[in-house]
């Protein structure tokens, strides 16, 4: 038998080295993608990693002063939603990964974590000042940080958890700039032009009973503020046209918005009370809706 091979056979195992050569190739490419590991932009890739780290917050509980009996449950209550709230945080972190730009897990994440723990512990302290010295500085413990045990695309994923400041500026200077204009009706307007619709927030101010002198400056802080935050919410309304799916404008834009408006509220509510009756049934007038 010849030891050389026929021009055919040279010609075909050529083909077959050339096309493992190729699928190999693919296959480091791919690999190095879904590790976020891209030569070029590797911070902003990091949100692909397949371990896109845990949330970690502040531990409430052992910041407590005694907690009075007739407040316990309400206490206990609101510890154990806190605690569901970061589990909800944590299993969204794992269900987005790939999606959003670089500050996406700030921004829809952290962020509304932050706000629904403000309004959480505000209830806590709240509970607790019904029948002994209300709790101070727990909005403190309201903020969670990203941790990404260690990663080697940690850089990427510090900038997403904050670092980065340019994308919540952008949406403050939008919002003060609404806000300015008229709050809820100037970011309505502008939600209309763009065709998105605007977001529509039932009106608190009207609802306020006599206002003490001495919280007079506070509540027209926070009035101001539910102004702002609405403009905010309708300027990412129409920043955002065309992402996520079905329910993102929900879960990204109306519910952190319902949990900013919470905290917001409260601190109306709690700013009256101190001199006054507190006005109930404030927390109603915080969900808001999509207009068209």
């Amino acid at each position: 038998m010849s030891r050389a091979l026929p021009k055919y056979n040279k010609r075909r195992v050529g083909l077959a080295g050339g096309a493992a050569a190729v699928a190999l190739t693919g296959a480091v490419i791919a690999g190095t993608a879904l590790a976020g590991e891209s030569s070029e932009g590797g911070g902003a890739d990091a949100r692909t990693l397949a371990g896109p780290g845990t949330i970690s917050c502040p531990d409430v509980a052992s910041r407590l002063p005694a907690i009075p009996a007739s407040a316990q449950d309400e206490v206990t209550r609101n510890l154990a939603q806190l605690d569901q709230q970061v589990a909800e945080a944590n299993k969204r972190l794992v269900d987005t990964v790939g999606q959003g730009g670089p500050n996406f897990v700030q921004n829809a994440i952290l962020g509304p974590l932050e706000d629904k723990r403000t309004a959480t512990v505000n209830r806590i302290a709240t509970a607790i000042g019904r029948t002994a010295d209300r709790p101070a500085g727990l909005d403190s413990l309201a903020t969670c940080s990203l941790d990404t045990q260690g990663d080697p695309a940690a850089p990427g994923q510090e900038e997403t958890g904050g670092a980065e400041p340019s994308a919540p500026p952008t949406e403050d200077a939008g919002g003060d700039a609404g806000a300015g204009q008229g709050g809820n009706a100037g970011a309505g307007q502008g939600g209309d032009a763009s065709g998105v619709g605007a977001i529509s927030c039932p009106d608190v101010a009207s609802q306020l009973p006599a206002i003490p002198a001495s919280a007079q400056d506070e509540v027209t802080r926070n009035l101001a503020q539910l102004d702002q935050q609405v403009a905010e919410a309708d300027k990412r309304l129409v920043d955002t046209v065309g992402q996520g799916g079905p329910n993102f404008v929900q879960n990204a834009i109306l519910g952190p918005l319902e949990d900013k408006r919470i905290a917001t509220v409260n601190r109306i509510a709690t700013a009256i009370g101190r001199t006054a009756d507190r006005p109930a049934g404030l927390d109603s007038l915080a969900a808001c809706a999509l207009t068209k």
